[in-house]
């Protein structure tokens, strides 16, 4: 998942249909899920012999390889350029270890072809940090360290190639055809899922929705969250989401919904297109951008369970006529730039009043003026911040070097900081 992104999302963002109606015969997820196969896919997409899967760098074309030739091996059809898995996209890319800034990244892509008038979008991106040079990493001194991305995103292709497994060989012709998508570049801009957007190897118009998987490795088996972004990018989507967790997951999954279609990952290419789309995400952890981010801390159980409830979900909806779409109410807010940042990782679910915060970086200017994990912003400045909306609206009348103060609950207890930009 793209941290620039991530903080820009907190700007952007932060008819009741019985989900029963669209059940098919089809039971694609009462397959079983293969645990080793996912743990396999993980272990070597993460294995330090990938180096990170740097976007463009030779170890991210080992990657997709790798992908193409489990594609390949499901007899899925090649819907990449000429006739082949991939699609290649240039690329500049500063503050990279190798000395060539001009260079070609690639998505993989596969196709099941079930002859049908519409097809269903699965992606997932499979691009990293690499050696921790482009400026993301949360690491205090990330230059030379393999950033592996275990769960961002390793987690999220292994389940995609997963749901091409059981689609691919479940001896059902679904109504609809399937496009499987390992995007490239999502860690610099969502650059791979862009570019197929605007140049795409399926017509648009017949994409009946779009799922996005990334960083569904780390589900807490207490807390059992699962965030599901974009259901307000179709009518259809709350209500069926709701109902399946209540009735097949009860007590299993604790959903966070966002109705956004705009966030830090792909399937906000495919909102922009107008196209719906649902993302999920087992949510922020500490190892999140950082080396740390290893197959051993993944709970391919938790992931598991977070593919049986996307089959669910697919599978109520194998007898929908196309999903009519919706423009998801927040929008970017025009005229609005940011030159500073407090260096926090927000809080991706929450909804009470004002910014909470997951993980604070260490030598930024919110860690220096003391916060904390956990902390909940309430003002900046002479700004109250009520939403993301007005943390964001702050931090745009700021300057690099000015000092403000900064107030934050922790717990039950209003702390008041000073920070500088």
């Amino acid at each position: 998942m793209n941290t620039r992104l991530f903080l820009l999302h907190v700007g952007i963002t932060f008819i009741l249909l019985g989900a029963t109606q669209f059940l098919s015969p089809n039971t694609t997820f009462a397959q079983t899920i293969d645990t080793t196969l996912l743990r396999r896919h993980i272990a070597f997409l993460a294995s330090d012999s990938l180096h990170g899967r740097g976007t463009s760098t030779p170890d991210e074309k080992r990657a997709a390889g790798y992908l193409a030739n489990y594609f390949r091996s499901l007899n899925l059809a090649p819907k990449g350029d000429d006739g082949t898995y991939f699609q290649t996209f240039p690329l500049i890319k500063k503050n990279d270890v190798l000395p060539d800034s001009n260079r070609l990244a690639m998505n993989v892509a596969a196709y099941l072809d079930n002859g049908a008038a519409r097809t269903i979008v699965i992606g997932a991106h499979y691009d990293h940090l690499g050696l921790g040079y482009d400026g993301s990493s949360l690491d205090p001194q990330p230059k030379g360290k393999i950033h592996n991305g275990a769960d961002d995103n390793a987690s999220g292709v292994a389940g995609t190639l997963e749901l091409a497994r059981l689609y691919a060989t479940n001896g059902i012709k679904e109504p609809y055809n399937f496009l499987f998508l390992c995007f490239s570049g999502e860690e610099l801009g969502l650059l791979g899922s862009k570019h197929f957007t605007e140049h795409p190897t399926v017509p648009l118009e017949n994409v009946h929705y779009m799922l996005n998987l990334d960083m569904i490795g780390r589900f807490d088996e207490a807390k059992k969250e699962l965030v599901v972004g974009g259901v307000g990018t179709s009518p259809t989507f709350e209500p069926l989401v709701k109902n399946i967790a209540e009735r097949s997951f009860s007590n299993q999954l604790a959903l966070a919904l966002d109705s956004s279609g705009v966030g830090p990952s792909d399937h906000t290419s495919f909102y922009l297109k107008k196209i719906p789309v649902l993302f999920f995400f087992t949510g922020v952890h500490s190892d999140y951008h950082k080396p740390t981010d290893d197959v051993e801390r993944i709970n391919i159980g938790g992931e598991a369970k977070v593919l049986r409830y996307i089959l669910h979900i697919m599978d109520s909806l194998q007898a929908a006529p196309k999903l009519a779409f919706a423009q998801t109410r927040v929008k970017q807010q025009a005229g609005h730039s940011y030159k500073v940042s407090l260096g926090i990782m927000p809080s991706y679910s929450y909804s009470g009043k004002g910014l909470k915060v997951d993980a604070v970086t260490a030598g930024r200017p919110g860690a220096k003026a003391g916060m904390q994990d956990g902390d909940v912003v309430v003002k900046i400045g002479q700004t109250d911040i009520a939403d993301i909306q007005g943390y964001m609206e702050a931090l745009s009348k700021l300057k690099a070097g000015e000092t403000v103060p900064l107030k934050v609950l922790r717990g039950e207890k209003l702390v008041e900081l000073a920070v500088t930009f």
